[in-house]
């Protein structure tokens, strides 16, 4: 969450606005008749409102959503994948189809994702005791192995 990388591409987005802001109140700022420490407050807030909105979008700037997410991932179906259901995976609920080829799952049977299909992913069942998540670095157990 905290990564250089997306801290820094947040930022980088963010500031054209808070550019525009300052630009546009400094602008107006003689015609409102608007102190100037006013004007800097909105700047400021304006800057705390992206800080305060970053730790609930961060997973936008992550490369894993827009180019697809690193597998393996683990998840856990929260129904019966036969051959659509849902899984959790990172800590998201998504649409979870199955891989050709792979067998039914059930609720609460461990999956390991496989591919993206825009808001879907392709999963089979995990075989493996542990799939390490990208994301939050917690593991998914096996049901079937333990």
């Amino acid at each position: 969450m905290w990564s250089a990388r997306v801290l820094g591409k947040y930022w980088a987005l963010q500031l054209p606005a808070t550019a525009l802001v300052a630009a546009f109140l400094l602008f107006v700022e003689d015609d409102l008749a608007w102190p100037r420490w006013l004007v800097w407050t909105i700047v400021a807030a304006w800057v705390a409102k992206d800080a305060i909105l970053y730790p609930f979008v961060w997973r936008s700037y992550y490369a894993g959503a827009s180019a697809g997410l690193p597998y393996p991932v683990a998840g856990v179906a929260i129904e019966r994948i036969d051959p659509r259901g849902r899984i959790r995976s990172s800590g998201e609920s998504w649409r979870a189809e199955l891989a050709p080829g792979a067998r039914p799952i059930e609720e609460g049977e461990s999956v390991k994702v496989s591919a993206r299909r825009r808001f879907t992913l392709l999963v089979e069942p995990q075989e493996d005791l542990a799939v390490r998540s990208p994301l939050h670095g917690h593991v998914a157990e096996n049901r079937e192995t333990r």
